[in-house]
């Protein structure tokens, strides 16, 4: 039964000011309680039942709020102030307008009485000291006690039938608001005929729906937005094209490579170079080569570079390219990782394709998945390969400086936090997210988060090192939020990191000495009996028979008296102690003799 409540009010009174006192309770309604219908009805018996959670109400209704449409306009501005007669865009008319307006007196007094307030106002600012910080010495005690945590905030899914790996996933680089992500099979021949080549990019705002379906003609391995014009990113293709699109366009792609010009085999990673035009991009691939590009023209590469480790630019014997680095303060060097386990470090400025390959790191056993220089020193970077992952050191090539216990499940992907040069990420093939801080703890990681049941093959953090974006098998790409702990810097994390790695790099360089000392040693002393054995050989040739029977009575006799003069040295040293026994048996009786007399006399 609804209770409606009827107020009337009469014509005259529409429109009248409402004039409010204080009244006594009234009652309105009242509907006293009718003992015949008890009888129509039977009590229920009470019950018990245990609860472990209730719901804190019986109904609820969301109303979504109206979604904010932004949109990009370009405003002209126009230079103003000057009178119509003069042009600004000429020189000579307004410095000679500006002559003519310093010598009127409005001007000089207008000048000098703003002088005095302006005056007064910066002896404000010199008396108080507006940037001072307050509570800088406090530590933040709350923050540090709590357990660190990571909450999951957005899942976006594929939204084809036929579920593929998110193989990499990019960042705007404006805000962070959206989020590209390259869809594909990396299984070999494992690709089904309707699947869809497609990748999309993503909003956060709206995580139901892909806000742009890139289309390419050929699935995508890797996509990176452009860090100098956040509406342009290049990818890389499963058939070793590279892709070039313009969001503001359309998902259609704008230019992609010729088949001829391109990679022989998917392209798993594509780097914007930093130059002056911003068109200027990179790749590497499992063919072996290392292709440089101006979107621009993709007709063909600008440059090329072979993975010759022989240093010859044979393609046939080249490692190939899984992974890649490029650090924007050193525009010179960059890395790369390869199927072999090694590491590649390479000067793009040198003259001649034997020059580039400077050095090699032989890190894993296995691919090296990932390879990052820590943002705040370049000269360490990271590696992910097999089941565990390196930091190293550019001066030490033997050994890295760091390196985590051995995992149950293989390393897939790892990056650097933009925010704390001592925390890294890491993905697994268990669906686990690991956060490691090496000056909290080394052996086991600071935080684990199981992110989903399937396998994680692609990790990337937004630039304020809060937001972890993560790329499952199953296509489904998940953003998580650490909690403040691990994304905002600590008190002297910088001086302790550097302190750290400087330490372990020395201890390296200690033991990587003492290594090539012992090797040393070992060579030139079986260099050594080497030469004495070829000597010995030598002259046992040159000598006759009766020559060598000789030899051998003489070293046959000469052992002998050795042996007899060691026997004669042992009987002498024997006799020597049962002399030197007995006089002290004898001395030590004439002791005890004249105390004992003198012990009587007294």
């Amino acid at each position: 039964m609804e209770i409606v409540h009827e107020y009337s009010k009469p014509r005259r009174d529409f429109g009248r000011q409402c004039l409010f006192s204080d009244r006594p309770a009234e009652l309105v309604a009242d509907v006293p309680p009718d003992p015949n219908l008890a009888l129509q009805f039977m009590p229920r018996g009470s019950s018990g039942q245990a609860l472990q959670c209730s719901r804190d109400m019986s109904e609820h209704q969301v109303i979504n709020t109206e979604r904010f449409e932004s949109e990009s306009r370009g405003i002209n501005h126009v230079e103003g102030g000057w009178p119509k007669d003069v042009n600004p865009q000429e020189v000579e008319q307004t410095i000679r307008f500006r002559k003519k307006v310093e010598k009127d007196e409005s001007y000089l007094n207008s000048i000098a009485q703003l002088g005095g307030v302006i005056e007064h106002c910066v002896g404000q600012n010199t008396a108080v000291d507006i940037y001072q910080k307050y509570f800088e010495d406090e530590d933040l005690l709350d923050e540090i006690q709590d357990p660190p945590f990571a909450n999951t905030i957005y899942v976006f899914r594929d939204p084809n039938r036929v579920k593929r790996t998110v193989s990499c996933l990019s960042w705007h680089p404006d805000g962070g608001r959206k989020l590209a992500a390259a869809y594909s099979c990396l299984d070999f021949q494992k690709a089904s005929a309707d699947m869809s080549p497609d990748s999309y990019i993503w909003d956060l705002e709206n995580p139901n729906k892909p806000e742009l379906t890139l289309k390419p003609a050929s699935p995508l391995v890797c996509l990176d937005y452009n860090p100098k014009d956040s509406h342009t990113l290049v990818g890389g293709s499963y058939n070793g094209q590279i892709v070039f699109w313009d969001t503001r366009k359309s998902g259609q792609s704008m230019d992609v490579s010729s088949l001829e010009q391109s990679h022989r085999d998917p392209v798993y990673k594509t780097i914007w170079l930093q130059s002056k035009t911003g068109t200027e991009a990179f790749s590497a691939s499992t063919d072996g080569q290392v292709l440089w590009w101006d979107v621009r023209r993709l007709s063909e590469p600008t440059e090329q570079l072979i993975l010759d480790l022989g240093r010859e630019g044979n393609l046939d014997r080249a490692l190939g390219a899984i992974s890649l680095e490029f650090e924007a303060t050193m525009p010179t060097k960059f890395m790369v990782g390869t199927e072999q386990g090694v590491v590649v470090s390479c000067n793009r400025k040198a003259k001649t394709p034997a020059e580039k390959i400077v050095g090699t790191y032989e890190c894993h056993h296995g691919p090296v998945y990932a390879l990052q220089r820590n943002p705040f020193f370049p000269k360490n970077f990271l590696t992910v390969g097999d089941w565990r992952a390196r930091i190293w050191s550019e001066d030490i090539k033997d050994s890295s400086i760091m390196w985590t216990k051995y995992q149950m499940s293989c390393l897939t992907d790892a990056c650097w936090s933009p925010i704390r040069p001592s925390v890294f990420f890491t993905v697994k093939m268990d669906g686990v997210l690991d956060i490691w801080d090496v000056l909290f703890k080394q052996n086991d990681p600071t935080l684990s988060v199981k992110v989903c049941d399937e396998a994680l093959f692609s990790l990337r953090l937004h630039e304020n090192g809060r937001l972890v974006a993560c790329g499952s098998q199953q296509g489904a790409a998940t953003i998580l939020e650490v909690c403040s702990g691990l994304s905002n810097l600590q008190k002297n994390e910088k001086s302790l990191m550097a302190e750290m790695l400087e330490r372990e790099a020395k201890r390296e360089k200690i033991l990587e000495a003492r290594q090539k000392e012992l090797r040393l040693k070992e060579r030139s002393r079986s260099e050594q009996s080497r030469e004495d054995e070829a000597g010995r050989d030598a002259a046992e040739r040159e000598e006759s028979p009766e020559q060598m029977i000789a030899r051998a009575e003489q070293d046959f006799f000469s052992m002998v008296e050795a042996e007899k003069r060691r026997r004669k040295e042992k009987e002498e040293e024997k006799k020597q102690v049962r002399t030197d026994g007995h006089q002290f048996i004898v001395s030590h009786i004439v002791d005890l003799f004249t105390k004992s007399h003198f012990t009587n006399t007294s």
